[in-house]
């Protein structure tokens, strides 16, 4: 059967939005000057301040909470001390934000103040309500639903909070084995593995996969679980140009053709590394083509499928069927249910021979504690939703609902002048800011008009790279994000990040 990929919407080729589609390292340089002058004064100042801080220390004897006993080598490496003293410790109060409500469309944010510098926080006992553009809650599903709330209370009164052991041990809950059916069905493959963390579910199981002797290829922009995974695999590991086919096809043909070092041996297995949904960038793979590649070069493909599955494809299967592509042509899915699912854990998703090896040697089931019954019992009810089984068409609802916003937010802030990265119908929007300055000025500002979002610059982001990511969700209301784009026209200005597109 011929699969066709998934069309942008319709204003998506206009020439002005053709124009304004940027990618992260086509930064103007009337904007990287001033970004690498704010980052070099921030930068001399920490030092001047640094310096200053040691004379007063050895006047007054004072110790801060840095202070490394006499005779001990730091703890802390010099750049962790200096980043967290002179960069991250003066604009804390932008992330770590408690909250005291369920993430919904909404959420209550606890007012709080810093004390010395933000070395700590103090709440002050008031409430806010605040728009969440924060949260991964794709479809809504974090928010209470009468039907999926009985189902999961039932399930912790009749299996308990946990079992207390591993998979290897005690074994599965009746819940868990039924997760694996209907995840392995929801994508396409023959069986899946349940695992308890998003995270952990990488970071255990790719040197089930690769080991010594074989070669990984990993996109640039990888999530840091996959770095890990990677690292712990002993698998030799090489990168290339994020998204890009053409750097991708060079480092196969170049590694197939040295082979390994040293022994120039052939690789034992290739696996090509990539995700559906790029967090930071809210880029989608080019799977169709990496796919020609896999097949021409002879490598395996992992798709980590962390922000995409029940997010992106008319049905939620993720960046398969949002590019068109068969499964069976992707030899591993992984995912996870923090997102769109409303829970926690992850999977991987593959043919029955090669998840029941992973089972048998992956660290995630052999030591780490399986998911809860309450966990599961979420993701089973949520994909009953998502797939009419509970006799409404409220999943299909929310799936076109959260690609109508996706799409509403990206072409409001396009037309507001704001430079976002990313591709139509992906959830996640970033804003870039530039320059440092202005992270945490437009981070507070949005926060004052009840706005949550998310600020991230480096080291997650490259120098020139600091920006806001919005997280779009099914729950929103038009109204709401009607609201929204209001007031990041006003802060836009006020903070000067609406930086056009003449």
């Amino acid at each position: 059967m011929t699969r066709q990929p998934v069309p942008p919407p319709p204003w998506a080729n206009e020439e002005k939005y053709l124009k304004r589609k940027l990618k992260e390292d086509e930064i103007p340089w009337r904007i990287a000057v001033p970004t690498y002058w704010g980052f070099f004064w921030l930068w001399m100042l920490g030092c001047i301040n640094e310096y200053a801080t040691q004379i007063y220390q050895k006047l007054t004897g004072y110790k801060s909470r840095f202070h490394t006993p006499e005779g001990y080598a730091p703890l802390i490496t010099d750049f962790n001390y200096f980043y967290m003293r002179h960069f991250y410790g003066l604009v804390r109060d932008c992330w770590d934000r408690p909250i005291g409500s369920r993430p919904g469309s909404t959420f209550e944010y606890l007012e709080r103040y810093g004390v010395n510098r933000n070395e700590s926080f103090v709440l002050t006992g008031e409430r806010r309500k605040c728009l969440n553009l924060s949260s991964y809650n794709y479809l809504g599903f974090a928010e209470s639903n009468e039907g999926s709330v009985g189902e999961v209370i039932d399930s912790i009164e009749k299996y308990g909070i946990s079992t207390c052991s591993p998979q290897a041990e005690l074994g599965n809950y009746v819940l868990t084995k039924q997760l694996e059916e209907v995840v392995a069905k929801h994508v396409g493959k023959e069986a899946a593995l349940i695992f308890a963390a998003g995270f952990g579910t990488n970071s255990t199981s790719l040197h089930s996969i690769v080991g010594k002797g074989g070669l990984i290829v990993s996109d640039s922009l990888n999530h840091a679980s996959l770095i890990v995974g990677s690292r712990a695999s002993g698998a030799k590991i090489k990168t290339f140009k994020h998204n890009d086919v053409k750097s991708l096809e060079k480092v196969l043909r170049e590694s197939i053709a040295e082979g390994q070092p040293r022994t120039h041996r052939a690789w034992k297995k290739i696996l090509i590394v990539v995700e559906g949904i790029y967090s930071m960038e809210g880029e989608m793979c080019p799977l169709a083509e990496i796919v020609a590649l896999k097949k021409k070069y002879r490598a395996y493909l992992y798709v980590d499928e962390a922000h995409s599955i029940g997010a992106i494809g008319p049905t939620g299967r993720g960046i398969c069927e949002q590019k068109g592509v068969d499964p069976a042509d992707v030899d591993i899915l992984m995912g996870t249910f923090t997102k769109s699912f409303g829970s926690i854990g992850g999977y991987i998703a593959g043919s029955k021979d090669v998840i029941e090896h992973i089972k048998s040697t992956s660290f995630g089931t052999i030591y780490d504690t399986q998911i809860s019954a309450g966990c599961a019992q979420q993701v089973i009810s949520a994909f009953k939703v998502i797939h009419g089984e509970d006799g409404t068409n409220e999943g299909q609802l929310r799936l076109q609902r959260l690609k109508d916003n996706s799409n509403y937010v990206r072409k409001g802030l396009i037309d507001l002048g704001y430079h976002t990265l990313g591709d139509w119908d992906s959830p996640i929007i970033p804003i870039l800011l530039y320059t440092p300055g202005k992270v945490p000025s437009f981070s507070r500002c949005m926060l004052e008009e009840n706005v949550g979002l998310v600020v991230v610059g480096f080291p997650a982001t490259p120098f020139y790279g600091p920006r806001a990511r919005l997280c779009i969700s099914a729950s929103h209301s038009r109204e709401q994000l009607d609201e929204a784009l209001e007031k990041f026209r006003t802060i836009g200005d006020l903070v000067m990040v609406r930086f056009g597109f003449d």
